[in-house]
C-alpha cells in the first residue's frame, strides 16, 4: 500500500452509495431490542479485511472497530442470502455497459457460473496403467 492510500477494506463512498439501498433492512424489536446492531458499512469493511488479509473470522482484530468476526461472518451469511451481491454485480455490469467499457467480444461462459442442466456422461471405468495385476500381500 502506498503512503495517502486507503486500505482495499476501506469502503469509498462512491461504493457505498451502490452497496446500501441493496442491503436488507433489519428493523429493531420493540419489546426487546437487544444490542444496537453495528453500522453495515463497519461490518462490511470487516469482511473485506478478513478477505484481504486471509485470516480467520474468529482472528479477526477487535481493536480495528468491525465487530466480532461471527458478526461481520452472520452479516456477510445475511447478505449473501439475500442476494445483495449479485444485485450489486448486475448493477455495476448495466453501469459499465451504459458507458461503453465492457468489452463482450472477450467473455467467458464457465461451468463454474452456469448450472449443468443434468449429470453429465458416466465416466468409463478407469484403465489399468500396468501390465499385470500386482500379487496380493495378504493370501
Amino acid at each position: 500500500m502506498r503512503r495517502g492510500e486507503q486500505p482495499p477494506w476501506v469502503v469509498p463512498d462512491e461504493l457505498w452509495q451502490r452497496i446500501e439501498p441493496l442491503l436488507p433492512v433489519k428493523p429493531r424489536r420493540f419489546r426487546s431490542p437487544g444490542r444496537l446492531r453495528l453500522p453495515d458499512r463497519q461490518v462490511l469493511c470487516g469482511i473485506l479485511f478478513v478477505l484481504h488479509t486471509g485470516i480467520q473470522w474468529e482472528f479477526l482484530p477487535q481493536q480495528l472497530g468491525f465487530g466480532s468476526g461471527m458478526t461481520c461472518w452472520r452479516r456477510l451469511e445475511e447478505w449473501n442470502r439475500a442476494g445483495v451481491w449479485t444485485r450489486l454485480h448486475q448493477i455495476l455490469l448495466q453501469e459499465l455497459h451504459q458507458a461503453g467499457k465492457l468489452d463482450w467480444s472477450r467473455a467467458v461462459i464457465d461451468s463454474s457460473h452456469v448450472r449443468a442442466a443434468r449429470r453429465g456422461p458416466k465416466a468409463d471405468r478407469a484403465r489399468l496403467t500396468v501390465p499385470e495385476r500386482a500379487p496380493s500381500t495378504t493370501c
